[in-house]
């Protein structure tokens, strides 16, 4: 950014911070994009489900947990429009966590690492 005078301006403090403070905060970010661009609901829509996440008692106050209301609210949205039943996105996130810790360390996480994966063949 830079000033009219061709000189570089400051950026605001927080500015050059990382928007995603975690890689899975940055994927459910772009799935709720995806899924809105594939016209599976509407903006409108994803607004009301948040804020309804983000309002629920609990929530912190300094926002630390916004990407769990952020997800919580892709879940209930999606199982409202019977597009992912609850009980199958909580057996998914099992699957890959049992993934997760089968798997080598260093070595990509594959939900085929998981020892109770069932290949559909």
């Amino acid at each position: 950014m830079s000033r009219p005078d061709g000189t570089a301006a400051d950026l605001p403090v927080g500015l050059d911070a990382p928007v995603f403070a975690e890689p899975w905060q940055a994927e459910a970010f772009a799935m709720t994009v995806a899924l809105h661009d594939k016209g599976l609901f509407s903006w409108g829509e994803w607004a009301q489900a948040l804020s309804a996440e983000v309002k629920k008692p609990g929530a912190a106050t300094d926002g630390h947990d916004y990407y769990e209301h952020w997800l919580a609210a892709l879940e209930r949205l999606l199982a409202s429009k019977g597009l992912a039943a609850r009980s199958d996105v909580d057996a998914m996130a099992r699957a890959w966590e049992r993934a997760a810790h089968a798997t080598p360390h260093g070595r990509p996480i594959l939900l085929e690492n998981d020892p109770e994966f069932q290949s559909a063949t």
